[in-house]
């Protein structure tokens, strides 16, 4: 082979050798750029990925703030619900003393009126212990029950009042001036009352000495024997002497 032609060769076998590195270079750098762009495509899916994720946790975090906000108004709502049952069984019972209230004052109102009557014809009836003192104070029990400023329990505990200070005469004794009237006259005189047992009158002079008759309902003079007895027991009732044994006209019990 000529020199020329062992050049020749030669320029050929670079060219061919460099046209197959050109072919082999062009696959190997498409591959490159592709797995380059799978990488890229991988970051931004993995970013993608993660930010769902970070979503998801966001979101999984809300869902249980939310059911336990459900559960914690579930837990308010029951107590509620518990306060307004017991608010309405309050207000059911008070609805109810009401209506007893207005049924009891319904009946007490009829009640205390004959009550009133019952002692008023009791004091005209009874021994005239401060018998214008026991009248007056059933005009005022008979006034206030026509007052609308007095409430019902009022009224009541007046009335049993009246009654509680009537118990009290038929247990005390006691002296206090008046008048009597004696054969059409009016005397004046010193009361003294031993309960209900004994109402006698002592004449202011001293000079003579009269006993209340419940069965006649009149005033009766008493004989001179009573006189000092008499005179004693206002002395007594009104603290001047001590109490000692008297001798008083009592009507036998029947």
């Amino acid at each position: 082979m000529s020199k020329r032609t062992q050049i020749a060769a030669v320029v050929v076998g670079a060219l061919a050798i460099a046209t197959t590195s050109n072919a082999l270079a062009n696959p190997l750098e498409d591959v490159q750029n592709e797995e380059r762009k799978i990488l890229e495509d991988a970051v931004k899916s993995q970013r993608k990925i993660d930010g769902l994720l970070d979503q998801s946790q966001e979101l999984l975090v809300e869902y249980r703030t939310v059911v336990d906000q459900t559960e914690n108004l579930k837990i308010y709502n029951d107590y509620l619900a518990g306060l307004v049952a017991d608010q309405q069984r309050v207000i059911d019972s008070l609805q109810s003393q009401i209506d007893s209230i207005e049924e009891t004052k319904q009946n007490i109102v009829p009640l205390m009126t004959r009550m009133i009557d019952t002692l008023e014809s009791f004091i005209k009836l009874d021994v005239p212990i401060h018998e214008e003192e026991r009248l007056n104070r059933v005009e005022r029990l008979r006034d206030t029950m026509t007052r609308s400023d007095v409430t019902v329990s009022e009224q009541f505990r007046q009335v049993l009042e009246a009654y509680s200070v009537e118990n009290q005469y038929g247990r005390t004794i006691s002296s206090y001036e008046g008048e009597i009237d004696f054969g059409g006259e009016k005397v004046s005189v010193d009361f003294f009352n031993l309960g209900r047992t004994a109402l006698l009158a002592l004449k202011l002079d001293q000079s003579s000495a009269y006993a209340w008759n419940n069965e006649s309902r009149v005033w009766e003079e008493l004989g001179d024997e009573y006189l000092d007895s008499a005179i004693q027991a206002v002395r007594m009732a009104q603290g001047l002497v001590p109490e000692d044994l008297i001798k008083l006209p009592i009507s036998a019990a029947e």
